[in-house]
């Protein structure tokens, strides 16, 4: 994980009723708020994924930092009030986002251009050498230059083995029937961390920021998706269901986050 991120992340907790009310906010759910009538005001969350093309990195560490990004955000203090009751730097624009119709977009990115992201507002996570920097949500007519030249499409990653599972680490089970491209991916598992931390007591989600947000991502074939469903339907997982603005069909369950 990077210096950044851990600051962000494993050390900045903060005061009690400061991080219960952001937290607060994750577990109120989201997307009340119908999209504008002009496209370019739609708000979302930009996702720099580093994919360098002489060492591109694992699939499943790229997801894993990718999720842990987008959640750390989320409940980082710059999104809520410090401690005299002024709001933090990106309060504004996060609670605009988290308002409306949850949109995440995902850019790659290498040399000068990945660079370029981390000047932009944002939480950078490095997993194995993989990494990813959630950015403060904005109007994507609004987008900042240096992420607007960075490519939606393009490159994409073999699927991996990443091994055994660690213990004690939620698992974020990607729907391997789908073939989502890596970087719809990461949105699907930037959504599926943020449900997991809102589904969590605000004690359970200190307690996993306290791990950095560490989660693992793995592909669930056709048997194993069946018995997530199941979990999901019990209560004891969440579920990612995609707008099908990309890629998949509206609806489609694209990721189940189990703790």
């Amino acid at each position: 994980m990077t210096e950044s991120c851990r600051d962000a992340v494993a050390g900045e907790t903060g005061d009690d009723a400061l991080w219960a009310a952001r937290h607060a906010v994750l577990a109120a759910g989201y997307g009340g708020r119908p999209d504008p009538d002009d496209p370019a005001q739609v708000l979302a969350m930009p996702i720099v994924l580093h994919i360098p093309k002489a060492d591109p990195p694992p699939r499943s560490a790229l997801l894993e930092a990718a999720a842990t990004a987008a959640v750390a955000l989320c409940l980082d203090s710059r999104v809520g009030p410090d401690e005299t009751g002024a709001p933090g730097p990106w309060q504004e624009d996060y609670l605009a986002w988290i308002g409306s119709r949850i949109r995440k977009v995902s850019r790659r990115a290498r040399g000068a251009g990945w660079r370029a992201a981390q000047e932009v507002d944002g939480i950078t996570v490095d997993v194995d050498g993989a990494q990813a920097r959630a950015l403060v949500p904005v109007a994507v007519g609004a987008l900042d230059p240096r992420i607007r030249k960075l490519q939606i499409g393009g490159t994409d990653l073999d699927h991996d083995d990443p091994g055994e599972i660690p213990d004690g680490i939620p698992v974020l089970w990607i729907n391997s029937a789908l073939n989502m491209t890596v970087g719809k991916a990461a949105a699907q598992v930037g959504h599926a961390s943020m449900l997991l931390a809102g589904a969590m007591t605000t004690e359970q989600a200190r307690a996993w920021a306290a791990t950095g947000y560490r989660c693992a991502v793995r592909d669930a074939d056709v048997g194993l998706w069946e018995e997530l469903t199941i979990e999901v339907v019990r209560g004891r997982a969440v579920a990612v269901r995609d707008a099908g603005f990309t890629e998949v069909a509206p609806g489609s369950m694209t990721v189940i986050a189990c703790p």
